[in-house]
């Protein structure tokens, strides 16, 4: 991101805190050939997939999903400009992408009604099911409606619209986010079984936004040794990029895959498949980077 005057650099912008699905990277108990590069590097892991959302004029932040890695992802956003923590929206009920709720409680945080942006089924699940109904009947948060389609609004300059997506449903529904600031949106949709159903038409999310970082779990179909891929349904990132090919490259540059798995070879940014991915006129997302809203 580019700010390059006093009033870009009061803009707000997103910034994404982690690329990795939500087992992170490396994966615990791992010893294969693609995370035992990252166990004796620190410097290659990367965080369970987040975006943070900031407004430093007002010195808020907001974070989508709360993952295992919520401690460093919330101290990123501080030391961004977000000091405020003002609330938190959820994708779903998948582990890498509500559990960081825990820290809200009297173990750590300790918050005070902190505002969850949740889907009606993702709101039951949190309400019925211990220990996150204790958060709730404690009020370390409180819980706020989201419905699909329907813009919520963060603060007078941002809001959000979820998407709702077709994605494992065991515990609640799915949903990507568009933000929306005063100059730009973003789509942050780390999740989804395919792009053939209704308002999950990937073309159709596209020309909704300036940048879409998108769900690249799996680079292709042979990646997972041992297990199939119809058990954790995900389209593999060839498998996008050939559903691109068609499109015009203005298109095509909106594009950066994000939620790699631990075998995603997406994860070395001087492989074959990062150099497929550039080539086909699309990026894969970087730990840090923003993009003004």
């Amino acid at each position: 991101m580019s700010q390059t005057s006093a009033g870009q650099a009061k803009a707000p912008f997103v910034q994404v805190l982690g690329i990795a699905q939500d087992g992170g990277y490396p994966q615990a108990g791992c010893q294969r050939p693609c995370c035992v590069a990252a166990w004796e590097n620190a410097e290659r892991r990367r965080a369970v997939a987040a975006l943070g959302i900031v407004d430093p004029s007002s010195g808020e932040s907001w974070l989508i999903d709360a993952t295992p890695d919520f401690p460093e992802q919330l101290a990123t956003l501080q030391q961004a400009g977000g000091a405020t923590l003002a609330g938190i929206c959820l994708t779903h009920a998948h582990i890498g992408h509500y559990t960081g709720l825990i820290y809200l409680g009297k173990e750590a945080m300790a918050t005070r009604q902190l505002p969850v942006y949740a889907m009606p089924r993702m709101q039951e699940f949190l309400g019925e099911n211990q220990p996150w109904s204790t958060l709730c009947e404690s009020q370390y948060l409180e819980l706020k409606g989201l419905s699909a389609q329907n813009p919520q609004a963060l603060n007078e300059r941002l809001q959000v619209t979820p998407v709702v997506v077709p994605h494992r449903a065991e515990f609640s529904e799915t949903i990507g986010l568009v933000i929306r600031g005063p100059s730009q949106c973003v789509l942050w949709l780390p999740d989804i079984d395919r792009w053939d159903a209704g308002s999950a038409s990937l073309e159709q999310l596209l020309k909704q936004v300036d940048v879409a970082y998108i769900d690249g779990t799996f680079f292709d179909e042979d990646e997972l040794v041992g297990r199939s891929l119809q058990d954790v349904p995900h389209p593999p990132v060839l498998q996008t990029l050939e559903q691109l090919a068609a499109l015009p490259v203005s298109e095509r540059s909106k594009v950066r895959f994000v939620h790699l798995n631990h075998t995603n070879p997406l994860l070395d940014p001087a492989s074959t498949a990062a150099a497929t991915v550039e080539q086909a006129g699309c990026q894969v997302a970087r730990q840090g980077e923003q993009e003004l809203l």
